[in-house]
């Protein structure tokens, strides 16, 4: 089913449900309706801006005024210390600990190890997920609910046996031994592709393998561009997923060179002090790391919402 296709079904839905009396709400209950929204937007967003506020905040000026919704003293210098801008006396001064993090070298290790875990990923998941919802093959359903099994069977389960293998395979310390675990497929980007793929006309695909099409084509020209929406959507899912990771990167990047943005800021925090801790610069810093992922939601948002959309009318 194409996405136009989708799209007119979504609208005949919303058509008709505008014009059953049945499903006809009152202005009360519109009402109290749009209020819950509301509220479930504030209380989603609130901590969202208070990042914002408290990183734009003195961080010792703050602490007199903890309800304050607006930033305490406005300042840039959380940011500068977390940047590395501020020398250690400024960033004493402004009630940091004076230490600092390679900030930039972080966030590149990160969008380098997110970006290739997510392309390499989308792309096996896909042809997998594409192999067990379209192809014909002995055993399919049988590899399939090993896959499932595997679903199930908790991530901390697999960190001994992965360390191990990295570390045999010389891997430690580098950006490809905390990509690799991950690269090449996961359960549950199976499992959510082969639900979309199944949505492909098979019709169409009969009409290809008449034509002389091989799988490889069928697979990259007709099936792919149909469920293009939801891919989308499932690599922005697993980019935030890994990009937020942090026990592995803890565990196998352990040099200045290897270290990801998540291990970064968890360093800075542990170099202010205990009983007066920087909170405006590890909100800085949780800002900034933030950046990229606000990027990509704002790009294709509205492919997300298009992907939600065709898979509530399947």
């Amino acid at each position: 089913m194409s996405t136009s296709t989708r799209t007119k079904r979504v609208k005949k839905v919303r058509a008709s449900s505008a014009e059953d009396p049945a499903m006809a709400k009152s202005p009360v209950s519109k009402f109290f309706g749009r209020l819950a929204l509301a509220i479930v937007v504030i209380i989603t967003l609130f901590p969202i801006y208070w990042m914002v506020r408290t990183a734009f905040s003195d961080n010792r000026a703050m602490f007199g005024e903890p309800l304050s919704l607006l930033p305490v003293d406005f300042t840039l210098g959380p940011i500068e210390r977390v940047l590395g801008l501020a020398t250690p006396e400024e960033a004493i001064a402004e009630g940091g600990s004076g230490a600092s993090i390679n900030f930039g070298l972080y966030m590149l290790n990160s969008i380098i190890t997110a970006t290739l875990i997510t392309v390499f990923q989308i792309a096996f998941s896909a042809m997998a997920a594409y192999a067990f919802a379209l192809l014909k093959w002995k055993g399919r359903d049988a590899v399939f609910n090993l896959f499932l099994i595997a679903l199930m069977v908790p991530v901390i389960f697999t960190i001994l046996p992965n360390f191990v293998l990295i570390k045999e395979l010389g891997l430690l310390n580098t950006i490809i031994g905390i990509a690799l675990p991950a690269m090449f497929m996961t359960p549950f980007a199976i499992f959510f592709l082969r639900q979309f793929f199944f949505g492909v006309n098979l019709s169409i695909i009969e009409a290809a393998v008449i034509d002389g099409a091989s799988q490889w084509r069928i697979f990259s020209r007709i099936a792919v561009p149909l469920v293009w929406p939801q891919i989308i959507t499932l690599a922005l899912l697993q980019f935030i997923f890994y990009w937020n990771d942090y026990l592995w990167p803890l565990l196998v990047g352990t040099t200045e060179e290897s270290k990801l943005i998540t291990v970064g800021l968890g360093i800075f925090r542990s170099q202010t002090p205990a009983g007066n801790p920087d909170w405006a610069g590890l909100m800085a810093g949780a800002l900034l790391a933030a950046i990229p992922i606000f990027a990509l939601i704002l790009i294709f948002g509205k492919q997300i919402v298009g992907s939600i959309q065709s898979s509530g009318v399947k």
